[in-house]
């Protein structure tokens, strides 16, 4: 793990309890022994007891709760403990069970200013413990909580802004390693902001920068030189500048996300991984069926006259009226003028040598196969038999 830079420990608020520990948190995929110190309301790792600069630190501003963990360890006398904090779980390993104790001691009356009465600890180590708690709360009345930060609107607030945790910024650095590394969120306790960042050295640093009000308005990163700013805009600008364009602001995405998804820490080795949640999918709906309508039509005019013109009507009224063949019906072409269609005319009963005309015997046919001459003549006798019964 890459070294971060920190204080040195002349630098740090009075030191109330030391040693050494195994410490395993959802980032972590193996326990490392460091060395811990519980300075002021915040407890720094080194790798040895000796170093003067620490690697990493632990708010207790964010603890919810401190318990035992009674699962069995490699060394038999080791006992474990787990930190429960609002952005995940920590488990610690201790030398001892007596170890244990007293850290949950202190650390339990550094978070909540108060001897916990649950713990098996002697008389003289209870005294500790209560001198503890009142260097603590003199430290605080010397050292005031910064200046809640109350931006007068989203206009204040610069592209950057991401309103994500401590851990979310990691993660969401990481995820948009192409896009940004930089971005602005919400401190932890809820009165500051934070400038998270992340960087590629062996491996992924992460970097964390608070940000707090200043008295005569305007903003302050806090680090050993601090750093003024007008607004939160330039605070982003003054990293970016201070690093020559290395840093680069990771800008709000404002697409929608495609997937339900949510992010479960196990509680056995507190690792943290991203799950995409069970949604049943519904069958697609097919389309209504088209309506038709249907158009009422209307009846056609009754045909009273033949004729297309009155003039034809009355010329012709004059004339007698001729009988119609019932055998043929009449069509108007032009003007005045009919025209008879042929109508067959019904079977009748005909004699029988009207009959070998139109049928002829089965001798006959037989010689019609035989003699395409004597076929014809029949055709044509029957068309012209046809003929002269429809003219009559």
């Amino acid at each position: 793990m890459a070294k971060r830079p920190g204080r040195q420990r002349h630098q740090l608020p009075h030191c109330y309890f030391e040693g050494f520990l195994e410490k395993r948190s959802f980032k972590d995929k193996k326990s490392r022994k460091l060395w811990a110190s519980l300075c002021g309301h915040t407890l720094f790792f080194y790798n040895d007891k000796r170093e003067t600069e620490y690697i990493e630190k632990l708010d207790l501003t964010g603890l919810v709760s401190v318990t035992d963990d009674n699962s069995v360890d490699r060394n038999l006398e080791a006992a474990r403990l787990n930190l429960q904090m609002n952005d995940g779980l920590i488990k610690l390993t201790l030398p001892n069970a007596e170890a244990r104790e007293l850290w949950k001691g202190f650390l339990y009356s550094v978070a909540q200013l108060s001897v916990p009465t649950s713990i098996n600890l002697l008389p003289g180590q209870i005294h500790t413990l209560k001198e503890t708690v009142e260097k603590e709360m003199e430290r605080r009345k010397n050292n005031p909580p910064p200046t809640p930060i109350r931006p007068s609107g989203h206009a204040d607030l610069p592209a950057c802004f991401h309103k994500v945790s401590r851990v979310e910024a990691e993660l969401l650095l990481d995820k948009e390693a192409q896009r940004g590394n930089l971005l602005l969120r919400p401190g932890r306790d809820g009165n500051t902001y934070a400038i998270t960042t992340r960087q590629d050295y062996n491996g992924p640093v992460y970097k964390h920068y608070r940000v707090t009000a200043a008295e005569d308005g305007g903003y302050i990163i806090d680090v050993d030189n601090p750093v003024q700013c007008a607004t939160l805009q330039e605070v982003v600008d003054s990293l970016v500048q201070k690093t020559d364009g290395v840093l680069v602001p990771l800008p709000q995405e404002q697409q929608y996300a495609r997937k339900i998804s949510f992010i479960r820490s196990d509680n056995e080795n507190g690792e943290r991984t991203e799950q995409n949640a069970c949604v049943q999918v519904l069958p697609p709906v097919p389309p209504p069926k088209p309506v038709t309508t249907k158009v009422p039509t209307e009846p056609l005019p009754a045909v009273t006259n033949i004729y297309l013109n009155e003039g034809d009507q009355q010329q012709n009224s004059s004339e007698p009226p001729r009988p119609r063949s019932s055998s043929c019906s009449a069509e108007v072409v032009g003007k005045s003028q009919l025209i008879l269609h042929p109508v067959p005319a019904p079977r009748k009963n005909t004699p029988t040598t009207s009959a070998s005309l139109c049928f002829p015997s089965r001798d006959a046919r037989m010689r019609s196969h035989l003699d395409p001459l004597s076929l014809t003549i029949s055709e044509l006798k029957l068309k012209l038999e046809r003929q002269t019964k429809c003219l009559e």
